[in-house]
């Protein structure tokens, strides 16, 4: 364990201009720590161009387009910090679903719309990306480790923000760790067996509590779900099927 001094000298040096390597090597801290450092002490600059770094906190720019990037972030997104200053804010969409992608790209494009959007094309995917110095601001669950192995809970602004656009909340964290799919069976019919298919959602996350966000919110929204495994929620209920595809849809 290192006290905030140690921490806050070593982030120092780094704001310096010197690297991870020079630094690690001077002060015997890991690489590691240091950068897990720069995500949890780095201070963001208070510019009023940030609503949640005004002297009175305000929600985000287009709180719909915020809720659905919520969405997008817990399920495929990351939160990179820059040497120079700033952070990537990546989320990865598949090739498969070229609409998911530009989906994607408008809704950072509406929460931070000074701030620049590009994509960068990966094997089987397309991380879409945005700068700016303040997605820590916006993202607070963003921290050092995979999201499925440390709490992640909305704060009080957010859940005021999920609120008033559950179904966009849904749809981002269907759109990024669900599917709409067709499932069969068989039934026997008059004594005939005949093939019956029917469609169902599926999200799959380790994570517990994102599992919880999303299962919460469906239920406020009247939309019955079922947990088959560990990972897995099932929506396959005709009438709600037929809500999630009204507010919902498969990604396309």
């Amino acid at each position: 364990m290192y006290d905030l001094e140690t921490r806050e000298h070593a982030l120092a040096l780094v704001r310096q201009g010197r690297s991870l390597n020079s630094v690690s090597k001077q002060t015997e801290i890991s690489r590691s720590a240091i950068r897990a450092w720069q995500v949890r002490l780095k201070p963001v600059a208070h510019t009023t161009d940030c609503p949640r770094c005004k002297h009175e906190p305000q929600p985000p720019e287009n709180p719909a387009a915020y809720a659905y990037l919520l969405g997008l972030y817990l399920g495929d997104g990351c939160i990179s910090p820059l040497r120079k200053g700033g952070y990537f804010l990546r989320i990865a969409c598949a090739d498969t679903w070229p609409g998911l992608i530009d989906a994607c790209a408008d809704a950072i494009r509406a929460v931070r719309p000074d701030n620049s959007v590009c994509r960068v094309q990966r094997q089987g995917c397309v991380m879409v990306t945005g700068y700016s110095k303040h997605w820590p601001c916006l993202f607070p669950q963003h921290g050092a480790g995979k999201k499925h192995e440390r709490p992640i809970a909305l704060e009080p602004w957010q859940r005021e923000t999920v609120d008033a656009h559950l179904w966009e909340f849904v749809r981002g964290l269907v759109h990024s760790d669900g599917c709409r799919m067709t499932n069969w069976t068989t039934k026997i019919i008059a004594g005939e067996r005949k093939r019956y298919e029917y469609p169902r959602y599926f999200f799959t996350n380790k994570s517990d509590d994102i599992r919880k966000l999303y299962t919460d919110t469906l239920d406020r929204l009247g939309v019955e779900w079922k947990q088959p495994n560990a990972y897995n929620v099932s929506v396959a209920r005709r009438a709600s099927v037929a809500l999630m595809d009204t507010h919902v849809g498969p990604k396309y």
